[in-house]
């Protein structure tokens, strides 16, 4: 008999993946996946399409969105895992995203410029078209960059342009991983702190932030993740068990964004089994939060 798998950290066209919400979930069905979890940058616009079609899929899903922060080592992202379909509560955090989305408009104008004073004629709208409406971000500058033959692909894009080190970068404005996780936590999410591996920071850096944020209602860390090794794993599970806190993971799958990372599979030997979402319902269960979002 198969192992049940689930992954609950995906991306769609409502941020800077390649499949649409809908697409997404169907693709996860197809993969045999038992429960999803759409995990989309700054914004909880795919989540309707998404719930829907899982419906007629028979998938179990779960709304959720992921945020950036700033940190001394670089960016720390955060999971917000079933996110409440309730307006009124979540309202909060739909206008702090909303004003995340602004300032990265800002940025992706300000890197439209920085390509055009390097002699390519590629502007912001073109990269918002390509986008089809959803939030543009610098993948849509790199196939933009790869459409027109200047660089050879995304990776290429990246290192040479829109890579931290690159010729068009320009810097975001996050706010802090104690704003983001509060936020999530006043939404009524469950809140884990994803890839912590990927952060690049000292082993007591790293629990340092994770003890701190416990204290806002950091619920979980994503210790089984595309980018993490055996390694990874033990320190976030180990980590986990200090500090009391639960585990998830995930492919954070963007599509034909990040091609070696396939839904539910992630890369190398990903797997995350349904006895993770099985806990995290226990979690959140015990909490009084229960079945539904």
């Amino acid at each position: 008999m198969s192992i049940a798998l689930i992954d609950l950290h995906t991306h769609s066209t409502a941020s800077d993946g390649t499949d649409s919400p809908a697409d997404l979930v169907r693709k996860a069905a197809h993969a045999g996946l038992r429960v999803l979890a759409l995990t989309d940058h700054d914004t909880l616009d795919g989540l309707t399409e998404a719930e829907e079609e899982a419906g007629r899929c028979g998938l179990t899903f779960v709304r959720g969105c992921e945020i950036s922060t700033a940190t001394p080592w670089g960016e720390a992202h955060f999971l917000g895992l079933w996110i409440p379909r309730n307006g009124e509560k979540t309202a909060p955090l739909e206008e702090a995203l909303s004003k995340v989305r602004v300032q990265r408009k800002e940025r992706n104008i300000r890197i439209a410029g920085k390509l055009q004073r390097l002699g390519m004629d590629i502007s912001y709208e073109a990269a918002e078209a390509l986008a089809g409406g959803r939030v543009v971000g610098r993948p849509h500058f790199a196939e933009l960059l790869c459409r027109m033959g200047l660089v050879k692909d995304r990776k290429e894009a990246f290192r040479r342009y829109l890579g931290k080190n690159g010729l068009a970068y320009v810097p975001r404005m996050l706010m802090s991983p104690e704003e983001a996780v509060s936020l999530l936590k006043s939404a009524g999410a469950l809140v884990s702190m994803a890839h912590p591996r990927l952060l690049h920071a000292p082993l007591e850096e790293l629990e340092r932030l994770v003890a701190g944020l416990k204290g806002y209602g950091l619920d979980a860390l994503e210790a089984y993740h595309s980018e993490h090794d055996a390694g990874d794993v033990r320190i976030c599970v180990e980590l986990a068990a200090r500090y009391g806190l639960q585990l998830s993971g995930g492919s954070d799958y963007h599509g034909q964004a990040k091609p070696n990372i396939d839904i539910g599979r992630g890369k190398g030997g990903l797997r995350v089994t349904m006895s993770v979402y099985e806990t995290l319902m226990d979690y959140r269960r015990r909490m009084g939060l229960g079945e539904g979002v």
